[in-house]
């Protein structure tokens, strides 16, 4: 599938910013799920400095800096990008013992690496009541992890109300937890807290979702806005499996990924500080067009 793909990120400032510096995750990755093409990032003003790098996890940077006041920063990401995810064979994955003696015996320590997703990271600690309920699911019976982990995703799925007014971005995972409602941020990290907890790798992943839904099936939860969703190691051969509990579906062509990370503040598409007084104001805005 292939879409045409424009982020809109607004910042408005009561009082002028004097000095700031960011990092950007926008720019949707290629890899060997997805290329993208055409992809073209414009920042008004215009920064001071703009360098394009990567971080330890692979995701594309745009780190920029402004030394002149300003009272509005607005980013532009816009790209055409494919996407042909395989269909995962979650039924050939090894059963949640192995999976996690597996995890914990890997020697690579690149940022693909599951032991980076075991422990606790700034936004995610996994605690005992979260650990019990995600362990429920998982150790049910001797399945496989995949079939596991994706009762565990439809499950959240069924159990969580999707309400953009429950939280804010500085809910903890505990408290998304308790209240079993919130947005797909509060489930990704719900989900991978959990998993740390019983000893399963899991990772944070941003991007966005197809707006338009194929003809007859419904349209996805989350799609007005950049989404998130979990990467689940399931072994060496597998690798990293993506799935979405505020859908309860695996992740398919649907998802297009732009970062992945510990949490949500591994991947935020701006991230940075900046001198001011006062509130500022934020906008997001997302489309998702498919063109073929």
């Amino acid at each position: 599938m292939k879409y045409d793909i424009r982020l809109k990120i607004v910042y408005e400032y009561r009082s002028a910013v004097i000095d700031a510096r960011h990092l950007l995750r926008v720019r949707p990755v290629s890899d060997a799920a997805q290329t993208a093409r055409n992809v073209r990032v414009v920042i008004e003003p215009r920064a001071g400095e703009h360098q394009r790098d990567g971080d330890f996890f692979g995701n594309d940077v745009d780190t920029i800096a402004f030394f002149v006041p300003q009272t509005e920063l607005c980013v532009v990401m816009e790209a055409v990008v494919a996407v042909q995810r395989a269909r995962p064979r979650l039924e050939t994955t090894p059963d949640i013992e192995t999976l996690a003696s597996d995890a914990l015996a890997t020697r690579s320590a690149n940022g693909a690496s599951p032991l980076h997703h075991l422990g606790p990271s700034r936004r995610i600690a996994p605690f005992a009541d979260l650990t019990a309920y995600v362990a429920e699911t998982l150790v049910e019976d001797a399945r496989p992890a995949g079939l596991a982990v994706m009762a565990l995703t439809k499950r959240i799925r069924e159990e969580f109300a999707y309400d953009p007014a429950a939280t804010s971005v500085g809910t903890s995972v505990a408290e998304a937890f308790a209240q079993k409602r919130g947005v797909c941020q509060d489930f990704s990290h719900v989900m991978i807290a959990g998993l740390r907890g019983n000893g399963i790798p899991a990772r944070y992943v941003s991007g966005f979702l197809r707006t338009e839904p194929p003809k007859g099936q419904p349209r996805l939860e989350g799609a007005d806005a950049m989404h998130a969703w979990v990467d689940v190691w399931l072994g060496d051969d597998a690798g990293w499996v993506g799935f979405d509990p505020t859908n309860g579906i695996v992740a398919g062509d649907d998802h297009i990924v732009v970062a992945v990370g510990r949490d949500y503040s591994d991947a935020l598409p701006i991230a940075g500080s900046f001198v001011t007084a006062g509130p500022q104001k934020t906008d997001h805005f997302v489309d998702v067009i498919p063109i073929g």
